[in-house]
């Protein structure tokens, strides 16, 4: 049996707003940071040292493979850390993946390369980007979860957004210092040791969010929940069992489509992109995607504020129709070459039409379930489409980029279906099945 959200409070918070919030934040950053520095490294560095296969674009495709192995990790970790997050609590899980992904961040930075040790470099380099995808992939559900279910009724979205900023800043932690280091360093020496002192800043980043973690309680909600003894016994089982739960997972991840390609796209591709075809410096673009996500990070709050006031599917939905209306004229600016053209749309695509998407989507997609699946069902939801839509996206775009001799028509036709799939999605989505406060049936969509 399953319990659904109470309108009233249920005992003292456990700590106050602002720890929790911080809590929520600092942890998402530093698991973010650690997650796309390996995209990063994938378009700039990886190809050159763990995929020597001769091709510029085979050694980028398998660099960008690694990449997307960590998308189709993280669902395993949803799961496994859905069920402790649902069963045992939200805050275990929240230890238990930061130090996961700091460790393996770490042994990245130390890995040798394919010169030193042949075929084992590769391998070893999947095996901990798995690492990395099992710990975000039980992460997030968790952040999410730590601040909508200590937010009063009418701020859900708001706090939810919280957590999102660290996307916002862990990309940008992640492409500046790698944007700095270019800078400070000569190529030669970048190459050889400069992109692992990114990776190795990881574990000061670890203790730090680890500090801060341990000072934060269990929710009120799941505390709540436990003392009822009505905590699932097998949660996803539970999820798949209700209807309700079954057209939240299907439509949730299909809405979750054009926010996965945005990032990728604007955060992730466009890098090799922009630096190889398009051929424009690498520190110009690099502090392009830092510029974007930090505007990101600084609307992503307003968009969830905005949730609030005006519906999560009705923002989530402006975010997901933007982005698709404005892929080919990005395209078209990053393709004239013009740095502060390309920088102008890379700054608008992340910083505006991905913030309003992710600064939706914590309230939306945890209103899609009630409070004793809710982890689980909504890991499914952002992990299990975070295979194709947002692992996959380089591959698909590289592959796509190739197939039209260098012009991006094709991938641009991509992305704006994307977006029209989300947008069908958001629209018929079912509405706030555990979260369902009086204010909020006459929701619109």
């Amino acid at each position: 049996m399953s319990t659904t959200l109470a309108e009233h409070s249920i005992g003292p918070a456990p700590a106050g707003p602002r720890t929790v919030l911080a809590a929520s934040l600092i942890g998402t950053t530093v698991e973010w940071y650690d997650f796309f520095l390996y995209a990063t490294a994938a378009g700039l560095v990886f190809p050159a040292l763990f995929f020597p296969v001769g091709d510029e674009v085979a050694g980028t495709l398998l660099a960008f493979g690694t990449f997307a192995v960590g998308f189709v990790a993280r669902p395993i970790g949803g799961v496994i850390f859905g069920h402790i997050g649902d069963r045992l609590g939200r805050k275990r899980t929240l230890v238990a993946t930061m130090v996961m992904m700091g460790v393996a961040t770490a042994l990245i930075g130390l890995l040798p390369s394919y010169a030193s040790i042949g075929v084992a470099a590769p391998l070893l380099l999947v095996l901990l980007r798995v690492l990395q995808g099992i710990a975000v992939g039980g992460e997030w559900g968790g952040a999410v979860l730590l601040a909508v279910e200590n937010a009063p009724p009418r701020r859900r979205g708001l706090y939810g957004s919280v957590p999102q900023i660290g996307l916002g800043l862990g990309l940008a932690l992640g492409t500046g210092v790698f944007a700095l280091l270019g800078q400070v360093l000569d190529p030669e020496t970048f190459l050889s040791i400069g992109w692992r002192i990114a990776f190795l800043l990881s574990v000061v980043l670890v203790g730090v969010g680890l500090v801060v973690r341990l000072k934060v309680l269990e929710t009120p909600e799941f505390r709540a929940l436990h003392s009822s003894g009505a905590t699932a016994s097998v949660p996803i089982v539970e999820v798949f069992r209700a209807r309700a739960h079954r057209r939240g997972v299907g439509t949730g991840m299909l809405a979750r489509w054009a926010e996965g390609a945005a990032f990728n796209t604007w955060g992730v591709f466009i890098i090799t992109y922009a630096t190889t075809t398009v051929e424009m410096d690498k520190t110009t673009i690099l502090l392009a995607v830092t510029g974007g996500a930090l505007l990101m990070a600084v609307l992503t709050p307003v968009a969830g504020r905005l949730a609030d006031r005006y519906g999560r599917r009705r923002i989530f939905g402006i975010g997901a129709a933007g982005f698709g209306l404005t892929v080919v004229p990005s395209f078209l600016a990053v393709q004239s070459g013009i740095p502060w053209l390309a920088a102008t749309a890379i700054v608008a695509q992340l910083g505006v039409f991905y913030a309003a998407m992710t600064g939706t989507e914590s309230a939306l997609f945890a209103e899609l379930f009630d409070t004793g699946v809710r982890y689980t069902g909504m890991s499914l939801v952002f992990q299990g489409s975070g295979i194709w839509a947002s692992g996959l996206t380089p591959v698909f775009l590289t592959g796509l980029l190739a197939f039209g001799a260098g012009d991006p028509w094709w991938a641009a036709g991509y992305l704006v279906l994307t977006a029209v799939i989300s947008l069908v999605a958001v629209i018929v989505m079912p509405r706030f099945i555990g979260w369902r406060p009086e204010w909020a049936r006459t929701d619109p969509w």
